[in-house]
């Protein structure tokens, strides 16, 4: 563990975030693990990385098919994912420092975009160069990203729900520079305020990342079931292989 400052996915990954989401959509992560078994087709994976794997929704079925790895600075919900028996080792480290000898895995995915929450692209661009140190020769990333134009075309400024007994209102926007969709959440019978925001990275700008880091983008899709990717999809999905 090394230290980057407090920053805001500290804050908010923690028991707040469990209590408002404490039930995220299995059928779905199942659906994107299952993606990926096809996709990979009879590849030789021996040893997979879960790059922030949080409280290891797609740890569990990574973990049911290889040996998996999940790393993620939240404490709380690498407990989780140890008191619900996730197949996998789990370390918690910040992305940033990956604590993993060079070339241990064959595959690393990164789904359900749990990436682009950093201030600078640089940093962005050190996890995916360090992600590739990590990997075997010819090895396959695996990232699932949120569609950047998309998101900019369909965001709900406001909405407000009842979760576990509290008032919740969420607000949405895209920030001064249009680099950062940014959405502040109010848990008004606490009294409490969270910040999350994500890098609006548009497949384009994927691409480059991943190519400067010395990947080549064989494949991609637009959602969990295969589909082509286009501008209207609702995931930018996209399997990168280490040249």
């Amino acid at each position: 563990m090394t230290s980057h400052g407090v920053e805001w996915f500290e804050s908010w990954f923690g028991e707040e975030y469990v209590a408002l989401y404490p039930h995220r959509n299995e059928a779905e992560a199942e659906r994107a693990v299952s993606l990926i078994e096809r996709t990979l087709g009879d590849a030789r994976i021996s040893r997979v990385l879960d790059l922030a794997c949080g409280s290891g929704r797609h740890a569990k079925f990574l973990g049911h098919r290889w040996w998996t790895s999940g790393v993620d600075l939240s404490d709380v919900l690498l407990r989780l994912a140890k008191k619900n028996g996730v197949p996998a080792r789990l370390v918690r480290a910040d992305i940033r420092d990956l604590p993993y000898r060079t070339e241990s895995f064959d595959l690393v995915v990164n789904l359900f975009t749990s990436f682009g929450y950093f201030e600078t692209d640089d940093e962005h661009e050190h996890v995916i160069r360090d992600l590739r140190r990590v990997m075997t020769s010819g090895g396959v990333f695996v990232i699932d990203y949120l569609n950047a134009e998309l998101t900019r075309k369909s965001l709900v400024p406001r909405d407000e729900s009842v979760v576990g007994g509290k008032n919740v209102v969420q607000r949405r926007e895209i920030s001064s520079d249009g680099r950062f969709v940014v959405k502040h959440i109010d848990i008004e019978t606490d009294g409490r305020h969270f910040i999350e925001r994500v890098r609006l990275f548009s497949r384009a700008e994927l691409e480059g990342i991943l190519t400067r880091a010395g990947f080549h983008v064989e494949q991609s899709f637009g959602d969990y079931d295969g589909a082509a990717l286009t501008n209207e999809s609702k995931r930018v999905i996209l399997f990168a292989r280490k040249n």
